[in-house]
């Protein structure tokens, strides 16, 4: 009976550690709010300060739409984007894995542009991918069920018509 108590702990030991924080959840309601109305509020973590930057400063075209806010909340978004970018925040897994994967002073477009997304996608079937329930990488929680917590592990993927995520 011991054995048995031991190996459940274990198992969810190894269970709960493939589904750790990898990055840094949103924990600021105006981002959440200004944001989050439109898409997925991304974590700051999961690009460099200088794609942020780069992303507040064109706000009036942000990815086709007008997404220009007053200056006191232009002024609140940009600081938690830069205080909680990638660089950041490299403690959490993913987010260090991203600032390694750009070249010095490259300045990503987007997150679904970055090397490391893009390699941690390419198994992945375009098909999957581009369809209608996911539409792209940029929807983030189509397939990443607790992206919202910050879990981006390949234990917590389900692809929409494939079913959860293998890699065999």
């Amino acid at each position: 009976m011991k054995k048995l108590i031991f190996l459940s702990i274990i198992s969810c030991c190894l269970y709960a550690e493939n589904l750790k924080i990898s990055v840094a959840p949103v924990n600021n309601e105006i981002y959440k709010k200004e944001c989050g109305s439109c898409h997925f509020a991304y974590p700051a973590g999961l690009l460099p300060s200088n794609a942020w930057n780069k992303m507040m400063e064109n706000l009036s075209n942000h990815f086709g739409d007008d997404a220009s806010v007053g200056e006191e909340t232009f002024r609140t978004l940009s600081k938690y984007l830069n205080d909680n970018s990638a660089e950041k925040n490299m403690n959490f897994k993913r987010s260090k894995k991203i600032v390694e994967s750009l070249a010095p002073n490259e300045i990503p477009d987007a997150i679904s542009t970055m090397p490391y997304i893009k390699r941690k996608h390419k198994e992945i079937r375009k098909d999957l991918i581009t369809q209608k329930e996911v539409k792209g990488l940029f929807n983030c929680t189509a397939c990443h069920k607790n992206a919202q917590k910050g879990v981006f592990s390949d234990e917590d993927v389900d692809i929409p018509n494939y079913g959860k995520w293998d890699k065999k």
